[in-house]
């Protein structure tokens, strides 16, 4: 599902997903509800206050033991909900794929 033009398709959650948000250099931690997620980013709705977001980068943490996570950059705030991008190993956003080429499109771009 596409929420307001979006390049990735997104899915929100039947039931809002704990997931916690942490510093770089571990030195502040967030809990969160996960309210829906695409391959290039996330809604969150932040519990505590929002200030330590504004680092450059952080951690979304998916599991409880911190195995599961993503390297994330803040984009927007609005109350308690932030909108986050992911960041790739090189430290570039992630970007939506482009859909695979079909048969018809490669006779269209002809």
């Amino acid at each position: 599902m596409k929420f307001n033009g979006r390049k990735a398709s997104r899915v929100k959650m039947d039931h809002k997903q704990p997931v916690h948000l942490m510093g770089s250099d571990g030195t502040w931690q967030r809990s969160c509800l996960l309210l829906d997620v695409s391959q290039t980013g996330a809604k969150l709705e932040v519990e505590g206050t929002l200030d330590v977001l504004q680092a450059k980068e952080f951690f979304m943490l998916l599991s409880s033991t911190g195995l599961a996570y993503r390297r994330c950059e803040l984009v927007w705030i609005d109350g308690t909900i932030a909108g986050i991008h992911f960041i790739n190993a090189d430290g570039k956003r992630k970007l939506a794929s482009p859909r695979p080429a079909t048969t018809q499109n490669v006779a269209q771009s002809k």
